[in-house]
This record gives structure tokens, C-alpha cells and sequence, in this order.
């Protein structure tokens, strides 16, 4: 059973023949009365200021709560954008290998074209200087028969020479270069 300030206040004892003095008794009890009800009055308030620290544990944790999920999700998200950067970044690496593959091969590709070509035009070159020299060639043993005194001229009478040489001579034709011809 509880007892209450106003219990105690309120509370008679019988008195007995020798029992203890009145009003020593009621000052006792009046003292103890006002020291239970500034008990009960702390108690209210601890009580109350429990039920509020309660209440804010409560909501701490619920806030503490809030912010393990956030962090949780957050580092869901962080770790799925570094998954996908990486993929990404992956995807641009081997992307750029490819094109540069495709490059050294057309490259390559390029090369043994031009190889081709300049062995061709080589070739080439080779076959213009052979018929170069072979024409060359040709007209110098033509000089060469050119300068060569005929026998069938030489055995001539010396009159038909002259005659001949005039003939050859001819009417004089200005051979000159034709840069000089048409300045002139």
C-alpha cells in the first residue's frame, strides 16, 4: 500500500497511558508529511523529465535509424556509380584499343600499299632508265655510223662534191634554239 502526504497527515494514533508526547508525534509527522510530499513533487519531476529523455532517446534512435538506412543506400548508390563508372571506364578503354587496332591495321594496310607502289614505280623507273639508255645507246651508234666516212661518197669525182655540198648547203636554214627564234 502506498502512503501519500495527506496519509500521513491525516493518520490518528491512539494514545495510551505512557505512550509518546502529543505534540512532539505531530510535529514528527507533519515533518515527515512535508518531506514525502517534496519526495513525491521530485519524483513527479524526474519522471517526467525521464518520460521526455525517453521520448528524445526514442527519437534519437529513430533518427539514428534514419541515418544507418541513409548511409546504408548511400553507399548502395556510391558503390553502383563506381560499378558503373568502372564499366564505363572499361567500355571507353576497350573501345579506344579496338579504333586503335582498326588504325595500325589500316595503317599496315597503307604500308604494304605504298611498299607496293613505290616497288612499282621503281620498276618503273628502272624500265624508263634501261629504255633510256637503250635509246641513247642507239643514237650514239648512229652518230658513231653518222661520222663514219662513206665509201661510196668518197670514191666521188671531186666536182660532183662541191656541187653536192652546195646542194647540201642549199638554201641556209637558221637553226637556232626556239626560245630564240621567237624573241628575234
Amino acid at each position: 500500500m502506498k502512503i501519500t502526504p495527506l496519509d500521513i497527515q491525516h493518520k490518528v494514533l491512539d494514545t495510551q497511558w505512557r505512550g509518546y508526547h502529543k505534540t512532539q508525534v505531530d510535529q514528527f509527522l507533519e515533518e515527515i508529511a512535508e518531506s514525502v510530499e517534496e519526495l513525491t513533487r521530485e519524483n513527479l519531476v524526474l519522471k517526467e523529465k525521464l518520460s521526455a529523455k525517453d521520448d528524445e532517446l526514442a527519437q534519437l534512435k529513430r533518427g539514428e535509424s534514419t541515418l544507418t538506412s541513409t548511409l546504408i543506400s548511400t553507399q548502395s548508390f556510391v558503390d553502383q556509380l563506381k560499378r558503373g563508372a568502372q564499366r564505363d571506364a572499361d567500355l571507353v578503354v576497350k573501345e579506344a584499343e579496338l579504333k586503335a587496332e582498326e588504325i595500325l591495321s589500316q595503317s599496315r594496310a597503307e604500308l604494304v600499299e605504298m611498299r607496293r607502289t613505290i616497288s612499282g614505280l621503281r620498276q618503273q623507273r628502272a624500265l624508263v632508265l634501261d629504255r633510256l639508255r637503250s635509246t641513247l645507246s642507239s643514237f650514239h651508234r648512229l652518230v658513231e655510223v653518222e661520222e663514219q666516212p662513206d665509201p661510196v661518197l668518197d670514191s666521188s669525182y671531186p666536182e660532183e662534191e662541191e656541187e653536192e655540198s652546195q646542194d647540201l648547203e642549199g638554201p641556209q636554214l637558221n637553226i637556232e634554239p626556239a626560245s630564240h627564234r621567237e624573241a628575234g
